[in-house]
């Protein structure tokens, strides 16, 4: 079994709150915790009961294994659970452009 570095879990979940824009303030409301507790999460002062983990799972858009381990669950990739939820932020009258991109990123990238 791995053993949980919360230093290294607090870093995994700033990152993705970070990533999504939310405010510690506002990541806090969501769990229904308080602030200072989220910050000791960040920190690794302190580790998440499995309700505030589901919870923050759904909310980061992250699987339970990368948030304790550092790892995607089997079929899981955290790439592609990141890139969805970026395109999920895109404007729906702006994804085809989107899309536009991305195509020409990996047709650039399948050249090299």
């Amino acid at each position: 079994m791995n053993n949980l570095d919360y230093k290294e879990i607090g870093m995994r979940i700033r990152a993705q709150r970070e990533l999504l824009g939310y405010t510690r303030e506002q990541l806090a409301e969501k769990l229904d915790v308080s602030t200072k507790f989220c910050s000791d999460i960040e920190l690794g002062v302190k580790g998440v009961s499995i309700q505030t983990l589901a919870k923050l799972s759904d909310l980061l858009n992250l699987p339970t294994d990368y948030i304790l381990f550092g790892e995607s669950g089997a079929g899981n990739s955290v790439e592609l659970n990141m890139l969805e939820l970026l395109c999920r932020k895109c404007p729906e009258k702006s994804r085809k452009e989107l899309l536009t991109i991305v195509n020409v990123f990996i047709t650039a990238v399948s050249e090299d």
